[in-house]
């Protein structure tokens, strides 16, 4: 009986291995296929063999890919996320990585309108404050979910950012490391963004958003600015919703065509104005002026809290699409804010 168990483990082992063989038999033919597209697509044949040099593939990418939420119908409650996000340890935290770095928050925040509280709140929902970047081969979970197919044109382009990353000297190959789904670094930028975004802060002449501290500040502002946030426009605030008011009359009539799950929890633009008049109440807040636009978000539904947001939230939303993580960003800011008053 014994060695019928046996030869059953070393069947069933074998079986769980054969479908890693064949993805592993052809990633090798994708990679081959991926160099001659990236060729045609104007990178080195240089840069794409030192970008990928020892890429391989990684199941354990894919099995988390795979795992990612999806439509299933589970309710998610804002209350619950907030509390796992909003602790009073990562509060305590951000309270003293502002101070410490309360002068090049307050220069940064001058030269781009972002606030130093808003930049310090994404570095600790994204990486605690620089301290868990991740720790996968960025060209192997990059090619590996390029490959996979469920996002193909997605990863492709940022595996091709990445090459022209190693290309252009902006980093080696031995930096290339970072969580499952390809971002790095103490902002955790995607290499897309990387190119596009990533700023000198500290003016060494190089964005190193790996171990400069200041560059880390500079780019997360430099992508706010770039994707909307508004000078002197904060991101909102909680409200108080009047008893029995008309949530249909304020419903959005234009459907999105982007973060679509998550921005049809907005209602449509109304300005302060129009809101303050309908008789809400700001939370440990201000009205900004009357003409400001605002929209309601109610994350878990009416009569579970509520928050009137501007075009400033919106920023944040596209570093993350989720109301659930511009929240936590924005009450975060909020709670470690007082430190860069002075």
């Amino acid at each position: 009986m014994r060695y019928f168990s046996i030869l059953a483990a070393l069947g069933a082992t074998f079986l769980a291995m054969a479908p890693v063989q064949a993805d592993e038999a052809g990633f090798s033919a994708w990679l081959v296929q991926y160099r001659q597209g990236a060729v045609q697509r104007g990178l080195s044949a240089e840069w794409i063999d030192k970008a990928l040099a020892d890429a391989v593939y990684t199941p354990r990418v894919v099995e988390l890919d795979r795992a990612q939420p999806d439509d299933s119908g589970r309710r998610n409650v804002f209350a619950s996320y907030l509390d796992r996000q909003l602790t009073p340890q990562r509060i305590a935290d951000g309270r003293a990585r502002a101070s410490a770095h309360s002068s090049a928050l307050k220069r940064i925040s001058a030269e781009t309108g972002v606030p130093g509280a808003i930049i310090v709140a994404i570095w600790g929902m994204e990486t605690s404050y620089g301290r868990i970047t991740g720790g996968f081969d960025l060209p192997s979970s990059l090619a590996t979910l390029a490959y996979d197919g469920r996002r193909a044109e997605l990863f492709t382009r940022e595996l091709d950012a990445l090459v022209r990353m190693v290309g252009e000297g902006r980093a080696d190959r031995s930096q290339l490391r970072g969580s499952w789904a390809g971002a790095f670094g103490q902002p955790q930028f995607l290499p897309s963004s990387y190119l596009g975004y990533a700023k000198d802060g500290d003016g060494d002449g190089r964005a190193d958003i790996w171990n400069s501290v200041p560059d880390t500040f500079a780019s997360i502002a430099n992508y706010l600015r770039e994707h909307g946030w508004q000078r002197d426009i904060p991101w909102g605030f909680r409200a108080v919703v009047p008893r029995n008011f008309d949530r249909v009359s304020i419903g959005n009539p234009e459907k999105p065509e982007s973060c679509i799950r998550p921005m049809q929890a907005h209602s449509r633009w109304r300005t302060a104005g129009e809101w303050r008049a309908d008789g809400f109440i700001p939370m440990n807040a201000l009205w900004p002026a009357d003409d400001v636009p605002m929209t309601l978000v109610e994350p878990d539904g009416p009569d579970t809290g509520a928050y009137l947001t501007t075009a400033s939230y919106r920023a944040i939303m596209e570093y993350n699409c989720s109301n659930f993580y511009a929240l936590s960003v924005a009450l975060l800011a909020d709670a470690v804010q007082s430190v860069l008053r002075n």
